[in-house]
This record gives structure tokens, sequence and C-alpha cells, in this order.
């Protein structure tokens, strides 16, 4: 059971509860199902687990940090941060490292940072600003509601470039959602998102390797040794898992059979070592913090502060569709897509980034709680003085 905040609390420990238990189980399972691979790569099982707590303690760090600055400087700041975001994916074209035909990697030392992460959630930044600056004109009319497409447009072709259509989707998904939240008409948001969703199509089908990937999840047992391999050896992992699972440590497919099994498919090696229960698990955490989000945006908008929910909304549907769409993608519903779970698979980058998030939720409720308390207490001198 997570704890409640008490009344006089100035911020919700629930998050931290939920924050501590998801790091504690993807540093579990990242350490289980890398040790094999890490071994023949670094002769060292381990090394993928220390790189993992590694990046935790910096997440924590960051986070702690992000977490003193006012939401006022992110609403202030929108602007710089969309600039920062479209540097960052120039900046990878031009210099960045490519790994299995995709660059999306910029190296500086020992540090490495996808572009595409940052990205997320600066863009989810300057979005609900201005849906805090044009609200009445994406309410009343299609041009408040094309010109944020245009600034995504803009994000997704240099994203394409890379090639990532994976992050295109998730950013598509969320800005459509927090159209919708924002007022937008039922009629724009429908033939638009229709239209975005046949130009994913078109993209994938004009693309090999993405219609491969397409043709390869729809009968993945067609060509088990080709097309179809990630997702059968993955399939496999969930079958093996059953109820209660093998046990911590028994799985056979992170025993190079599954490619990516600490960091995309982390959650077909959990299904197989915990079972259909230890799934269910991370679900309901994921679930539990979906919901406080987008409980937190409603609660920030009934209080008039708008970029603050507007913030909430797109944080909560983005952890909730990259949750959906990594479980989905291991388990067999939806295509293969390189996308993390947040805060439980290896990925520096998205680690930082989701404890970036969760530190704005944290921080958005704390000011609403200090709001509230601070109105109760001048309440209380007012009415202390009129007796």
């Amino acid at each position: 059971m997570l704890m409640q905040p008490s009344a006089t609390s100035t911020f919700d420990r629930s998050y931290l509860v939920l924050a501590v238990a998801m790091y504690a189980i993807g540093l579990v399972m990242v350490m289980s199902s890398s040790m094999p691979v890490a071994e023949r790569l670094f002769d060292n099982p381990f090394h993928f687990f220390i790189r993992h707590a590694i990046y935790i303690v910096l997440s924590i760090g960051i986070a702690a940090f992000v977490l003193q600055i006012p939401m006022s400087r992110w609403h202030q700041h929108s602007g710089h941060l969309l600039i920062l975001a479209i540097s960052l994916l120039i900046v990878v074209l031009l210099v960045g490292r490519t790994v299995n035909g995709s660059t999306r990697w910029i190296v500086i030392g020992p540090i490495t940072i996808q572009a595409a992460e940052p990205a997320k959630l600066f863009f989810f930044c300057y979005l609900s600003a201005y849906m805090v600056r044009r609200r009445d004109e994406v309410m009343e009319n299609v041009k408040g509601f094309i010109k944020p497409l245009v600034v995504f447009g803009a994000l997704a072709g240099l994203l394409l470039f890379q090639p990532d259509l994976g992050t295109v989707v998730v950013m598509f998904v969320t800005t459509f959602g927090l159209l919708f939240l924002a007022g937008a008409k039922l009629w724009q948001f429908i033939s638009i998102a229709g239209v975005g969703l046949m130009a994913i199509g078109a993209l994938a089908y004009f693309s090999p390797y993405r219609w491969a990937r397409v043709t390869g999840f729809l009968d993945p047992w067609a060509d088990p040794f080709g097309t179809g391999y990630q997702l059968t050896q993955s399939l496999m992992a969930y079958g093996r898992g059953e109820l209660l699972g093998q046990g911590l440590g028994n799985s056979i497919q992170k025993l190079e059979y599954l490619p990516e099994a600490h960091t995309d498919f982390v959650m077909a090696i959990l299904a197989e070592e915990f079972g259909f229960v230890g799934v269910s698990v991370v679900l309901i955490l994921s679930m539990i913090l979906v919901f406080k989000a987008l409980m937190l945006g409603r609660k920030a908008i009934q209080k008039e502060k708008y970029f603050e929910g507007f913030f909430a909304f797109s944080i909560g549907i983005w952890f909730s569709f990259q949750t959906a769409v990594n479980v989905g993608a291991s388990a067999g519903i939806v295509p293969t897509k390189g996308l993390t779970m947040p805060l439980i698979s290896s990925g520096g980058s998205s680690m930082i980034i989701m404890s970036m998030a969760l530190a704005a939720l944290i921080r958005i409720d704390h000011e609403i709680r200090l709001q509230s308390i601070q109105a109760t207490a001048g309440y209380g001198k007012k009415g202390g003085r009129s007796k």
C-alpha cells in the first residue's frame, strides 16, 4: 500500500515510493538479463548492472536539482528548451554515433546522450506553454490547432532522418492527446489524427526494414529465424513464465537467444523469471504513476495553474503510451519499436529524462499544496483580525 500524504505535507511521498520500487525492479532485471552478454563483451558479468546503478544515482541527483526549479521557470524558458531540443537533433545527425544503421547518440567523452529523449520532454514543455498562450485559439479555429503540429512536424522530420519512428509515434500520440484535453474540436482531432496515422502507415510501408517489422509482427512464426526472430524468442520467454515464472536468474532466453534482453525487451525476461504476477506488478506500478499524473493535471487545471496542468497531462500520456508500446512490442501486440520501459530498462538518457519528468510532477504537486497551505494560512489570519 502506498503512503498517503498528510494534509499538511508539501509533497506527495507516494511518487518517491513508486520511483524507488521501479528503480529497484529495473536494477534487478538489468542485472539478471544482461549478465551473459556482459560476460562475452566485457569479461565482466556485472558491467551493465554497474552502469545502470550509476545512471540511477545520476538520475536521482539530476532529479533533485530539477525539483528545485519553479514551474514558472519551465514556463518562461519553454521556447529555449524547444530550441535546445532541435539543436540536439541537428547535432546528432552531423556528429552522432551510428549503431545498427541508426544515428541517435551524441558522444561526449564517457557520456552518451540519446538526443530523442530530451527532445520529448522539452517539446512537451513547449506544447504545454503554447496551450496556455493559445488555448482559446486552439478551441475556436483550425489555425491554433495546426501551429503546434508544424513544430511537431519539424521535430518529426529530424527524428526520421536518424531514423527513429518510435519516438515520432510517442510524440504524435502525446501531442494529440494534449490537444484533445485542451479542448480542440472533435472533428479537427479526428481528421488530423487520421492524416497522421496514414502518414505513419506510409512511412512504414515504403521503408523496407520497417515493413519487415510489421509483417514479422503479424506472423513471426512464418520466418522465426529471420524477420520474426526477436519476437518469437520474446514470446517463448512469456510462454515459459506462465503464472509465477521460472525464478530470478533462471531465464533461458537471456542466454543471448533474445537480442536487447536488458533494454527494449527487459519485460520479456521479467515475464520469464517472474511470470504473469511479476508483469502485473510492474504494470500496476506504472498505471498508478500515470493515474496520479493525470489526476495531478486535472487538479492543477482546477486551481487555474494551466501550464502545470497541461505539462502533467503530457507526462502522464507519454508514460502510459511508451509503457504500452514497450510491453506490447515484447508481447507481440504491436510491431517492434525501439522504446525503453520507463524507469525499468537499461538506458542512461531515458532513465535521466524520465526521472526529470517525475521530478517535475513532484514539483507541480508541491507548488499546488504550498499554494493551498498559504491560502489557508492567509484566510486564518484574516479571520483572526476580523474577530
